[in-house]
């Protein structure tokens, strides 16, 4: 096999897990907009609501991506803010992932760095609290 043609195959094998991720990924975005988690009884309830009363920083996600999978952004929000915000992060780091794959470039730890992790969790937090307290409610899902 030439040069060229090995190129091109491992580029090709190079987008197998980005590729597998977004498989994944859209298969459950099917299922749940076939299954809809507004309806009680499809999906358990979130523990921390059930143990505590009060909503964790993923509550309403399953219900956002569901309106979301119909096109309806403005419910997607309602259900979960914080959900919506970061989709478009979510399919950006995606896009640099398969980009840098195909280029033959690794995705180091570097696209990871501790401050965005840490600003990620502080961002999570405040909207933790924020949802639960009376002045919050219009972010509660």
């Amino acid at each position: 096999m030439d040069v060229t043609g090995r190129r091109a195959r491992d580029r090709i094998r190079s987008l197998r897990a980005p590729f597998g991720a977004a498989a994944g990924l859209a298969a459950a975005v099917a299922y749940l907009a076939v299954v809809d988690p507004h309806e009680p009884g499809h999906y358990p309830v979130c523990p921390f609501y059930y143990l505590t009363g009060l909503y964790c920083p993923g509550c309403g996600a399953l219900r956002a991506v569901h309106d979301l999978a119909h096109a309806d952004l403005a419910g997607a929000a309602r259900m979960n803010l914080l959900f919506v915000v970061c989709v478009p992060v979510v399919i950006a780091a995606w896009a640099r992932w398969t980009l840098r794959s195909w280029q033959g470039r690794p995705v180091g730890p570097g696209a990871a760095r501790p401050v965005y992790l840490w600003g990620l969790i502080a961002v999570a937090a405040v909207f933790w609290v924020v949802r639960n307290v009376p002045f919050g409610h219009f972010l509660a899902p």
